[in-house]
Parts: structure tokens; sequence; C-alpha cells
């Protein structure tokens, strides 16, 4: 590859990274080809780029967008992402089906370098949906008991003004 064409690559992986919230560096020996088409459709399906690129290459872009990037050594995939999580758990359950292939040799997130470890935590939290969901039902919960409260002391407010009603009606 001539040197315009590798800084014309270089440029736009660098415009990729900026553009995600996440990098993971992945070790993709001992896949075959049908797995690493299945890997990149499930990628894509979530909106998550997989790029494979010389490492020097790919330590210059990363560089070049303000991060600081490790040395990598052996063949490297790129993982970009906009979601984080979700990015790493199609990784590890990809990973978990295919005997820990791809390896997770670590990566970049909130501009601090993250190991193989963190992104398997990452991957083990619910998603950003899950959470929302979970933080309305907590809300929901607490309302829902004052309104039935409220409503009992309208329902024995109401009782007593009837039995106060018939009971001057008697009289």
């Amino acid at each position: 590859m001539k040197r315009p064409d590798k800084e014309q690559l270089v440029s736009e992986l660098k415009e990729k990274i900026e553009g995600s919230k996440a990098l993971y560096y992945t070790d993709f020996t001992g896949l075959n080809v049908k797995r690493m088409t299945e890997l990149r459709r499930r990628f894509r399906k979530a909106g998550v780029q997989y790029v494979v690129i010389k490492n020097t290459l790919a330590l210059r872009a990363v560089n070049e967008s303000g991060l600081v990037g490790e040395r990598l050594k052996g063949p490297t995939g790129l993982v970009m992402a906009t979601d984080p999580v979700e990015a790493a758990k199609i990784l590890t359950d990809f990973a978990k089906a295919n005997e820990q292939r791809p390896a997770v040799k670590g990566g970049m997130f909130g501009g601090q370098s993250i190991d193989a470890a963190q992104v398997k935590r990452l991957a083990a939290m619910p998603s950003r949906e899950q959470m929302l969901a979970e933080l309305g039902a907590g809300l929901q919960s607490p309302l829902s008991a004052m309104l039935g409260v409220m409503n009992s002391l309208l329902t024995n407010f109401a009782g007593a003004l009837e039995a106060l009603k018939t009971q001057k009606e008697g009289a």
C-alpha cells in the first residue's frame, strides 16, 4: 500500500474512532471466514463497526484521535461502538459460542485504557433500555402506593359524609 493510501486509511479510521464511545482490540486468530462473516453481521446489525487493519496504522489512528493507544501485537481487529455495552455483549457472547474467539486484548472507553476483564464487566451490565425500564418501575412503585393511600382517604371521607347525612336525616 502506498503512503497516500495509508494516510487516507488512517484519517478515515481516526474519524470513526472519534465518533465512537468505545474501542475494543480483538485477536481474531482461529476464526474461519464463515465465523468472521457471522461476527461482522452481528456487529453490523447492532450498528457497530469492525475493522481489521495493520497494528501500526491502527495505533497511529488511535494516537491521532487524541487517545493514548497501547502497543498492539499479532492480528488485530478494532471494534468501534457508540453503545459500549451492546458491543461488549456481542463480542463476549460470540466468543463464548466460538471457543473464546475472538479474544479481547483490551480497549479504550471514556478516554481510558481498559483490559479484557473490564470489557467482560461491561458485557454483564444491563442494556440501556433495561436500565430505563427498571428506573421507570422504581419511580412508579411509590407513586402508585401514594395514589392508593389518597384514594382510600377519599373513600373513607365519602363514607363518613354519607354516615353523617343518614344520621342527620334520622334525627
